[in-house]
């Protein structure tokens, strides 16, 4: 396989950290025009959580992108420059782009708390996997 395999996955998430960050800003944009907004909305933090309550479902589901998927990011150049991208990795890593991809849609289109936990759960799995497959591979490396 070649080490390069394991970007397509990584690039597909960051495909959806930028759909994400496109609704995210499609949305509130929307609402400015429908709803525009008072001084009052702005005046503090928690005023303008207030003001875009409505349409916050993209900004929870990108902030999420940027928690456990930051470990994700920091894995794959791991596997890259230890030459340890193998076909095991990469179909974990396409498991976990894929959960994560399910976990937005069930964030911020189809609203199902128990199913976007469950590919939250899901995906947190794979990742562990992805993280204690390279520490063995490491270890067994030498």
């Amino acid at each position: 396989m070649m080490i390069k395999d394991i970007l397509w996955p990584t690039l597909l998430l960051v495909g959806l950290v930028f759909a994400v960050w496109i609704v995210l800003f499609a949305q509130r944009g929307a609402l400015l025009r429908r709803s525009p907004p008072t001084p009052e909305d702005f005046a503090t933090g928690e005023a303008a959580l207030r003001y875009f309550q409505p349409v916050e479902m993209p900004a929870n589901n990108l902030r999420n992108l940027f928690e456990m998927p930051v470990l994700y990011f920091a894995l794959v150049p791991l596997l890259i420059v230890t030459h340890h991208a193998n076909r095991i990795q990469l179909m974990l890593a396409w498991a976990y782009v894929l959960l994560r991809i399910w976990h937005s849609i069930e964030h911020v289109v189809v609203k199902q708390v128990p199913r976007r936990f469950l590919a939250y759960l899901l995906s947190c799995m794979v990742l562990s996997a992805m993280w204690i497959g390279f520490a063995v591979d490491l270890a067994a490396a030498g």
